[in-house]
């Protein structure tokens, strides 16, 4: 098999500005624990496919929850900076940054529950000459695998994060597209507890259940003090 390039697209897991819908509802540092889960389980999993891996960052992981742990995973992986102003234009341009000669496969890091057929599946259409698309559940996607990267600069016209993106990008793409199994994104506190249900062993799965330990304490009460009478002479 000729091995594609595996492109994962991903932000450093600083908190205040990582998953900041997911922070809405359990705060900065807790969104921060996530994300990095997230992030760690999209590597470790990418990585054991056996296909070279670029990751395009942007952020400071020096300021980033588990930073020492993402970068010892990097190590062994290729990471260029993100460039560009809209998502759509930095997805296009970490593609050729990417300079995969034997195809690309891109996937970001909302969606950790990914598995190793998931990659191998992507893979094989992109070896066969076909463009391949992994729908999400919110109506856009998980996965674009093109056999010519250079044919991502359409993403540049395409507004992300909308629930007709994946619509979208088919077209703009053009051609035809393989598809594969719908998933989740981990867009929201509710999504993440759902994803680590489905991976009960996995960095995210014990970010999760940290989270909910801390924030069902916080919601104990605690004992009231008794109230003294007021004595009068």
């Amino acid at each position: 098999m000729n091995e594609p390039t595996v492109l994962i697209v991903a932000k450093a897991p600083v908190p205040g500005l990582a998953k900041t819908r997911i922070a809405a509802s359990i705060g900065d540092e807790a969104a921060a624990e996530v994300a990095a889960a997230a992030l760690l389980d999209t590597l470790m999993t990418a990585t054991s496919v056996g296909w070279p891996v670029v990751v395009a960052m942007t952020g400071d992981l020096r300021k980033a929850t588990r930073g020492d742990e993402i970068e010892a995973v990097l190590a062994g992986t290729r990471v260029v900076e993100q460039r560009g102003e809209g998502l759509g234009e930095r997805l296009a341009n970490a593609h050729a940054d990417a300079d995969a000669a034997r195809g690309l496969i891109q996937v970001g890091m909302d969606t950790p529950q990914l598995k190793v057929s998931d990659y191998l599946d992507a893979g094989r259409t992109v070896e066969l000459g076909s463009r391949v698309i992994g729908p999400a559940g919110d109506g856009g996607w998980w996965l674009l695998g093109l056999p010519d990267p250079s044919e991502a600069h359409g993403l540049i016209g395409v507004e992300m994060s909308q629930d007709d993106t994946g619509e979208k990008t088919e077209l703009a793409l053009g051609g035809d597209f393989v598809r594969l199994r719908t998933v989740r994104d981990m867009d929201t506190w509710d999504d993440a507890i759902q994803i680590a249900d489905e991976l009960p062993i996995s960095q995210l799965a014990w970010a999760v259940r940290d989270v909910q330990i801390r924030l069902a304490a916080d919601e104990t009460p605690t004992d009231e003090a008794p109230i003294e009478a007021e004595v009068t002479a």
